[in-house]
């Protein structure tokens, strides 16, 4: 098992942000960067975290601001909004690992949200690869099934009330998910009722995706209704270099994926598909 260490790393703006840096039995000079899914805890990824350490990478998870480690005594009391997460705890991520580690190569797997926005930062540039899982639009007519009436009832209605009266987002309460800041809560609501979802605020650094240099595996999964194929596809035409990989359960062995199946140790045969990826993606560098 590779050792893990608990540290604190600051993020653009110097606000600390709680992190787990997996150190490899044997370091093969390269770092992996996690990025999570919205309302959802480093700790959820730390099966996937230890399998890539396993193979030699130095892999770090951590905490976006107003979440988990990262959040003040009380959510409420967090003035975060999520282009936060990307510009300035995503970056700073970045930033420290390049710094600190000092890695030949820095590779990136995002979640959902970990995916989605990676485009938005400044310093992209010094990712040489990435792989996203379920990195969609979260515009609610793009939603699977059902879901799209439940997403647009909570963007529309449960996330503006609510934030606005209780100063955040109980999440918690209606989900398994973390509670979200209030800013953060009220941006997402805002993005997932625009049929460009976050690309269509202009107010956000959107020619930066343009610039987005590093490949991309893009995964989206036949049974995740949140994550549809459809929306994967709407969010990844922003990057430059993607290869989108839609895949069964079937495929892989598994019963079901869905939009968080992939971190599941029962997902190992799409962590050695994306480890492959990402050797065979250095490699051609």
């Amino acid at each position: 098992m590779p050792e893990s260490e608990e540290l604190h790393i600051t993020a653009v703006d110097g606000y600390p942000l709680a992190a787990t840096l997996y150190h490899p039995p044997t370091w093969n000079k390269d770092v992996l960067i996690v990025s999570s899914a919205t309302a959802v805890l480093r700790r959820f990824y730390r099966h996937t975290a230890e399998f890539f350490a396993n193979q030699g990478y130095g892999v770090i998870t951590y905490d976006y601001r107003g979440i988990g480690g990262s959040k003040p005594a009380h959510v409420r009391d967090s003035p975060a909004r999520m282009r936060d997460w990307a510009l300035l705890d995503m970056a700073g991520v970045l930033d420290w690992a390049d710094g600190r580690l000092r890695p030949r190569h820095i590779l990136h797997l995002g979640h959902s949200f970990g995916g989605q926005a990676t485009g938005l930062l400044y310093n992209g540039r010094k990712l040489s690869a990435m792989a996203t899982v379920s990195s969609q639009s979260g515009y609610w007519r793009l939603q699977g099934g059902s879901q799209k009436l439940a997403v647009g009832f909570h963007m529309y209605t449960t996330f503006p009330l609510l934030s606005r009266l209780m100063g955040y987002m109980p999440w918690g309460k209606l989900s398994a998910a973390e509670d979200l800041p209030r800013g953060v809560a009220l941006e997402w609501a805002k993005w997932c009722r625009n049929p460009h979802y976050l690309l269509g605020d202009p107010t956000l650094p959107l020619e930066r995706y343009a610039q987005f240099k590093a490949p991309i595996l893009a995964y989206s999964f036949a049974d995740d209704t949140w994550g549809t194929q459809r929306s994967v596809a709407a969010l990844m035409q922003a990057y430059p270099h993607v290869t989108l990989q839609h895949i069964t359960p079937a495929q892989v062995g598994l019963e079901s994926i869905g939009h968080f199946g992939f971190f599941r140790p029962s997902a190992r045969p799409l962590w050695e598909q994306t480890l492959a990826w990402f050797q065979q993606t250095l490699e051609a560098k």
